[in-house]
């Protein structure tokens, strides 16, 4: 059976074709500079290990649909005949609010409710939205299925989600902590279980999503018990270009002595903040160049990501009652072994032993990296949302 996944943004569309019978990827493929007014845009599309790049104009996300599905059906670059051999599209939604605590096909009345979520994130779910409904008119006979990015997280108590603030307003607006990187850390907390041979019932967990956006989550009993995005994905870590935490007293403080808009801050504090305001890179790996050289704005935000992350990871530790399983996992946690290192080092009196042969110069493999007298077990588990996705549309459909 073939599932196709996509992943819609403002501009860009990202695309995996799968044959669930094996989950081979039969074609996978990004659309960039949808809608662009400075020339076309472009396709990067694979099949299989063959690779290919197209330039064509497209406007909006029903073109680049149909640029894809010209793509997958084609004589040369294609995988498949027609488009009646897909059998269901997953589609990657950033926001399920409170209503969404699994996937769902998406109905006329799940439409109604995702197009009433926008709101709570609108960054992404204006995108996500247009490209579903893109495939509605262009597969109009073919199930849509929504996997929301907060739908892991709302297993988490009252006391986790709730913020201090005026009762009225969680009630009238929805102001919660949803949290978000959902569908990633479902991913790779149920895949360590399976590697480790354990339920994941019995374990208690912590899984580190470290990328440009980076987030944690504690996870007990198999549920998600507390995460660090909160009411939007700003919460938390500090990120590439996102600030994370901060006394929100800074908000107003910014509008009155740069005399800018609360739209204006809130913009600074996602796109120009983070690792990209305090030292001119958003790239991780740029940085740890330039700390190596001496840039002193440099070490100084990997210090801060280094102890922001220890004190997120202690403090679940203390609300998890103890620790079983530490997993790294998205760009930075898969690929940096010095931030791996640097962060166990902190984590020594929670009986975390890193084991330096098998961190050391790893990239990307799925593995433990703890020796075996460690109490606590430190693993890498390379993320595949796309594939949880695909598996989740399988399931509804069947």
């Amino acid at each position: 059976m073939l599932i196709l996944v996509l992943n819609s943004g403002s501009s860009s569309l990202k695309y995996k074709l799968y044959q669930m019978k094996t989950e081979t990827v039969l074609a996978s493929g990004v659309v960039e500079r949808i809608g662009s007014g400075n020339g076309n845009s472009l396709i990067n599309h694979n099949k299989g290990e063959e690779k290919f790049k197209i330039e064509q104009k497209i406007s909006n996300h029903s073109e680049a649909l149909k640029a894809v599905f010209a793509l997958l059906t084609d004589a040369e670059k294609g995988s498949i005949g027609s488009l009646e051999e897909i059998k269901a599209v997953g589609h990657r939604v950033l926001h399920g609010g409170e209503i969404y605590s699994s996937a769902t096909i998406i109905s006329d009345k799940d439409m109604e409710q995702i197009e009433n979520l926008r709101d709570l994130g609108p960054l992404h779910m204006p995108a996500n939205i247009m490209g579903i409904k893109a495939c509605q008119e262009l597969m109009p006979q073919t199930p849509q299925v929504a996997v929301f990015d907060t739908a892991f997280h709302q297993t988490m108590p009252r006391s986790s989600y709730l913020y201090a603030l005026p009762y009225v307003y969680y009630e009238k607006y929805g102001i919660r902590r949803y949290g978000f990187h959902g569908t990633s850390h479902r991913y790779v907390s149920n895949q360590a279980a399976k590697l480790l041979g354990k339920s994941l019932s019995k374990l208690k967990m912590i899984t580190l999503h470290l990328g440009n956006g980076s987030s944690i989550a504690a996870i007990k009993d198999g549920k998600c018990f507390d995460t660090s995005m909160g009411f939007t994905p700003l919460e938390g870590l500090v990120m590439g270009t996102r600030s994370g935490d901060l006394d929100p007293a800074i908000v107003p403080f910014l509008q009155n002595v740069l005399n800018i808009s609360a739209s204006e801050v809130d913009n600074l504090l996602n796109k120009k903040s983070g690792f990209l305001g305090m030292c001119g890179f958003s790239d991780l790996r740029d940085i740890q160049k330039a700390r190596q050289e001496g840039n002193e704005r440099a070490i100084d935000v990997y210090d801060v990501f280094i102890q922001r992350l220890v004190k997120y990871i202690g403090s679940y530790y203390a609300v998890l009652g103890g620790l079983d399983v530490l997993v790294f996992t998205a760009g930075i946690g898969e690929n940096d072994w010095v931030v791996r290192a640097d962060v166990c080092k902190h984590l020594t009196h929670m009986g975390i032993e890193l084991d330096e042969k098998k961190n050391d110069g790893l990239r990307g493999k799925e593995t433990v990296i703890s020796k075996s007298r460690s109490k606590v077990t430190v693993m890498v588990v390379p993320t595949d949302e796309e594939l949880l996705i695909a598996r989740d549309s399988y399931e509804l459909i069947q």
